[in-house]
Parts: structure tokens; sequence; C-alpha cells
């Protein structure tokens, strides 16, 4: 009932409100989930049937973005560039009926880049889940880009989630869970830093791969809680590496201040992601396994065998 309250009072209250309201709430919560945040004890325990990341590789690291509205829609490209410079891939995750228009030839060019793309909800208007036969609703339009932008990878806004109705979507995988993370408006952890399969009755092939992010999102740590260095993620990464876990990142273009001009109160400076891949990429070479999402429920799917 709050969760559905907060939406329908949400255009009301002015962003900046909104984000100081957050962050207060935010802070004044930090001691109490200390334990449970960013670091969960306990979501490190290998699943049974995993044996390891292919080639040996020490722990896996996939970089997902979603793209929230037409400034990060306009930002793809730079950010895309940005790692491949630094010899990265990662994924974009698209609203498909927003204030920007996913065109045909942004597909082309982040497949042609080897990269990928997948779908986030439908509208990012809250309401995906009020319902189950809202969700169904919905579900239709969703499968139809799902097939027309030939993916099947899939995550919904705002990390709302109900794995049992998500199984009525034509996918592969989803990532709209997360190992633990109390500042969610939907903050229910899967308690885990490894993907896991979803049995679901309604999909085609009786389920698919959930990949839980297990680093903090971009927002919290960066634009909410005003934090300057990536010292957070990398805290994490460390530990996540030495359980040869899952590493799953979620960083939004549109939260990015690609010009590092500290002008605009809803960004964090790019050069905090930047030293970031560029710590992976000095600590750990040539031992992570910076793989796409559908590649990793791909593997996933192959080492469980459902």
């Amino acid at each position: 009932m709050l969760k559905k309250l907060f939406y329908i009072l949400k255009p009301f209250i002015p962003r900046k409100l909104q984000l100081y309201l957050r962050r207060k709430l935010i802070i004044s919560k930090l001691a109490k989930y200390k334990d449970i945040w960013p670091i969960l004890k306990g979501s490190e325990k290998k699943p049974d049937y995993f044996n390891g990341w292919p080639e040996g590789k020490q722990f896996a690291l996939v970089l997902t973005h979603d793209v929230e509205h037409k400034k990060g829609y306009e930002r793809v490209s730079k950010l895309m560039d940005l790692e491949k410079n630094l010899g990265f891939v990662s994924s974009f995750n698209f609203v498909p009926e927003r204030d920007y228009r996913v065109e045909p030839e942004m597909l082309r060019t982040i497949s042609n880049n080897g990269f990928e793309y997948g779908v986030q909800g439908l509208y990012h208007d809250g309401k995906l889940f009020s319902s189950e036969q809202e969700f169904l609703r919905r579900a239709e339009k969703i499968n139809s880009y799902l097939k027309e932008w030939n993916t099947k990878g899939f995550r919904a806004p705002a990390m709302h989630h109900n794995l049992d109705w998500i199984g009525a979507l034509n996918i592969d995988y989803d990532m709209s869970t997360f190992d633990t993370d109390p500042f969610e408006p939907q903050p229910d952890g899967v308690g885990t830093v490894f993907p896991f399969w979803v049995d679901n009755k309604r999909h085609s092939s009786g389920g698919y791969i959930e990949l839980p992010y297990t680093l903090p999102q971009d927002f919290t740590p960066f634009v909410l809680l005003k934090e300057s260095t990536p010292d957070i993620w990398i805290k994490k990464l460390d530990w996540l590496a030495a359980h040869n876990a899952m590493v799953l990142v979620n960083v939004h273009p549109d939260y990015i201040d690609f010009e590092s001009t500290g002008k605009n109160y809803e960004e964090f400076d790019v050069n905090i992601y930047i030293d970031f891949l560029k710590y992976v990429k000095s600590k750990y070479e040539g031992k992570y396994w910076n793989a796409l999402p559908s590649q990793i429920a791909a593997y996933w799917k192959s080492i469980i065998k459902p």
C-alpha cells in the first residue's frame, strides 16, 4: 500500500525534495542494515552443482545499464565507447514506451560492437506488478517487443518483481532481483550472489535463469549518499571475487556526469565508474569472465541441466 501511495503522490513531489527525503531515510537506516548491506553473509554459499566459471576464471563480471529517459538514451553510444576502449562489454536495457524511441540502428550498433540489449518493463510507471491481470496484459506487449528486438533478456523497472508472473515472458533470463538491498522499493533480496534457475510452468522452456545484481546500484551510493569514490563497489568486488561469485552491476547512463562538471544534483562523476573498471582490469587481469547476461544464462543453464 505504501508503494502504491508513493507512486500516486510522486508526480506531485518536486524531484529535489524526493531525493532529499530518500537520502535522509537511507542515512537514518545505514546503521540498522550494516550487517546485511552491501554484503549479506551467507549469500556467498555456492550451489552444489557449481564447479567454477569457464576457462577457470575466478569470477564472472556482468556490466548492465538501465536506460531511464531520453537523456540516458542519447548517452548510450558514449558509455559503450568508454567501456569498449577499456576492454569491456555490457548490456543495455531499454524501456519500450517512454520519452525516447529505440531505433533499430541503435540495436544494430550495440550488437555489432559485441554488446547486448534487453527490454526494461513497458512504461516505467510503477504499475507493472500492480495485479497479475495487469502484468499479463502488459506481458503481451512486452513479448512483442522482445520478438521485434530479437532479445531474450528482461529487467523490470525499479527492480519490482514477481518471479512467477515473469515466467509469462518469452525470455532466457531476468535481472529484476538482487542479493541484498534494503533500500529498494521492494527490498526482498534473493540471498545469493550466484545465478539460479526459476522453475515456471508458464514458460515455454519450463523456466528461465535469474541474474541478481550483486553490487549496489549506482544511484544509491553516488547520487543519494554522495560517495565520491568507487570504494563501496571495490570492497564488495574483492569479497565477491574471493568467493568465485558473479559480480553484476547496474549503472544508469542517465546519472553519469560524463564531463565531470558537478552541476547536476542527479548525476555522479564518470571517473567513479572509470576508476572501478580500471581497478578490475589492473587487479584481476586474466582472472575474470566479462560476460554478457545471455552468456551467463546459457552457461548456467548448461551446468544445472533443468
